[in-house]
């Protein structure tokens, strides 16, 4: 008996330290089943992929938060620069392999395609952390960086909307569907090609980061800059080589989010912005700079939108998540998962 109590109590202590992150996964279980109820199970299936997606942006959100103490209010343009890139290779390799008989390379165009966006994102990420934030680094005083790195990724936001409508104009570009199948049969369920590729590349990038993370030595550089930029600095971290490939990563990232989606979402100047708010309320909600919890917040999101179009209408999409996020914050304001982060906690 006295053996049991402490595991009792160390049950209760657990419990009780988790009770939001229990609360808000038990009642997103019971909204699931009730939105299943109501719209049969393709509308479960929906959720998830869209929720693997906001996962994907909200991760790379979070892994710049955490590990560089930026309030990255230009990850939406990372989006909008993958669904451009996406589009155009696409198009150009749809035009040279419409004829070709190989059913192989026409499958594996759109995977090219969005393999560029990850590409073209984390080129992006380079050019932005060398050419703008480590000078703003080297120039801001101590308790200035977060303030201005956040004004700084405004202006970025910014100038990419304005240059990319500027050179390509505002017309919206698209494609009906990237792959042409039938769609397959899951549980019962249909779901189309599109979508579930879109599930499954995200569920393989999300992996990948995360293998990469815990099982490399830059890996585990990253995460001890997180964690301690200071002592990782002192143990032989290159903070020089850590910031452009961690910005790189996360923008390249939310590139695959953009390219994956692209017959969702078409590429046109401001097509980021939805997804930039949807991973600021997953990032927000979750706990800054928590990479886990962004994965599991981004799926919490994916089915409170289904719920709200289900039985809200459309125009409700964005507001009910919102709303949730808001009361979320005023009764647990480091979020469900939250833990204290390096750019919350420096003065």
């Amino acid at each position: 008996m006295r053996q049991k109590l402490p595991l009792v109590k160390s049950i209760r202590r657990t419990i009780s330290e988790n009770l939001p992150a229990i609360v808000v996964l038990f009642s997103t279980v019971v909204l699931a089943v009730v939105v299943g109820g109501a719209g049969g199970l393709a509308q479960i299936i929906n959720s998830i992929v869209t929720g693997g997606m906001w996962a994907l942006m909200a991760v790379g959100l979070a892994l710049v938060f955490g590990v560089m103490n930026i309030p990255q209010f230009a990850h939406g343009e990372a989006f909008m620069v993958g669904a451009y890139a996406s589009y155009f290779v696409f198009q150009v390799l749809r035009r040279n392999l419409e004829n070709s008989s190989s059913a192989f390379l026409r499958a594996a165009t759109p995977l090219v395609a969005i393999a560029a966006a990850a590409v073209a994102g984390f080129i992006l990420g380079l050019f932005l952390e060398k050419l703008l934030f480590y000078p703003l680094r080297l120039r801001s005083k101590a308790g200035e960086w977060v303030m201005n790195a956040f004004l700084l990724t405004v202006g970025i936001s910014f100038m990419l909307t304005n240059g990319t409508t500027l050179v390509l104009g505002a017309n919206y570009r698209g494609v009906p569907q990237y792959w042409s199948a039938a769609p397959w049969t899951i549980l019962g369920a249909p779901v189309s090609v599109d979508r579930a590729m879109a599930f499954i590349i995200s569920v393989i990038c999300i992996a990948a980061l995360w293998l990469f993370l815990s099982h490399t030595r830059t890996g585990r550089a990253i995460r001890a800059v997180s964690q301690d930029e200071i002592g990782a600095q002192m143990m032989g971290v290159n903070l020089n080589f850590i910031y452009p490939l961690t910005l790189g990563l996360a923008t390249a990232l939310a590139a695959v989010a953009g390219g994956s989606l692209l017959f969702l979402f078409q590429a046109y100047p401001t097509v980021g912005v939805s997804p930039l708010y949807l991973a600021w309320y997953v990032v927000m909600m979750a706990g800054l700079g928590n990479i886990a919890g962004a994965i599991v917040g981004g799926f919490i999101v994916g089915i409170l939108q289904t719920a709200t179009q289900q039985f809200a209408g459309v125009v409700w999409t964005d507001v009910i998540p919102t709303m949730v996020m808001i009361v979320i914050l005023l009764v647990v304001p480091s979020g469900i998962f939250g833990t204290d982060v390096k750019g919350i906690s420096e003065k």
